[in-house]
């Protein structure tokens, strides 16, 4: 059995009186592939960055191989260790990128966890030749396209070679090549066994690269934690979920009911 990653225990969080998460509970072990669905403001965002050590429970506890996540935690010895091991992909690049350019915000994390200068140096050009982004090295961030921006900011949080990679909406505002090219390096990571944490409304791509689904629903609890083509085949969690929808039109005298999403067929009529 593999090494268990992260345990989630009865965790809750809350902005005031207003809860993002209500007790929800889950370990994810070393390799797995996770997509976290859910509606808007379900709490997908903040469960990643939970996580991630951004922000912490209200209620209830988060490990990271046995150690809690806490403030108290990543003030210590074992800062180093997680943010060594765990890369966090925001879903605005911007939010990401603040180096004068591409290079330089590629060797930022590798520096800030003291490594070698001339093996930062390689590290960051083998990076750029193989993600083919090499032709932005010099390039400030803010000049570059969004989807050039998305491919930078992936590219940083690669450059510290984590072993878990939590994406929150890794496809937002990528145009399908840009899509393309996510997916292939996605697969390359998956075959050499990272760990794989997305928060997405990307159907598709949870369908082809996550192997196991949680969904959380309106009321910020887990409706359904099982193996992706289990989740993503039952129609009526979804729609309950809020994941997918259904609208209702006529033709003459016969209604149609189409669902969007997998289900996306005139699935009823009378």
């Amino acid at each position: 059995m593999n090494e268990e990653v992260y345990k989630i225990e009865g965790v809750s969080f809350s902005y005031g009186k207003l809860f993002a998460l209500k007790d929800i509970s889950f370990s994810i072990c070393q390799g797995e592939s996770v997509g976290i669905l859910g509606a808007n403001g379900t709490g997908k965002s903040t469960l990643l960055k939970m996580l991630n050590g951004l922000v912490f429970p209200t209620h209830g506890s988060i490990k990271f191989l046995g150690t809690e996540v806490s403030e108290d935690a990543l003030r210590g010895d074992f800062l180093r260790c997680f943010r060594e091991r765990v890369g966090f992909v925001f879903p605005e690049p911007d939010v990401q990128l603040f180096c004068p350019t591409v290079f330089d915000e590629l060797a930022f994390g590798p520096l800030q966890l003291e490594l070698p200068r001339e093996e930062v140096k390689k590290r960051v050009e083998s990076l750029l030749e193989m993600l083919g982004i090499a032709a932005l090295r010099d390039r400030a961030p803010y000049t570059l396209s969004s989807g050039e921006k998305k491919k930078v900011a992936i590219a940083s949080v690669l450059s510290i070679n984590p072993d878990v990679l939590l994406l929150d909406e890794p496809t937002n505002g990528l145009d399908p090549r840009t899509q393309v090219w996510l997916f292939e390096i996605l697969q390359r990571l998956k075959e050499l066994k990272k760990t794989f944490v997305m928060s997405t409304h990307d159907l598709s791509l949870v369908e082809d690269f996550a192997e196991r689904v949680i969904v959380i629903d309106e009321a910020h609890t887990i409706a359904a934690d099982g193996p992706a083509t289990k989740v993503l085949s039952d129609k009526d969690l979804l729609l309950r979920a809020n994941i997918i929808h259904e609208h209702t039109h006529r033709h003459g005298n016969i209604t149609h009911i189409h669902s969007h999403g997998p289900f996306s067929t005139h699935d009823e009529h009378e």
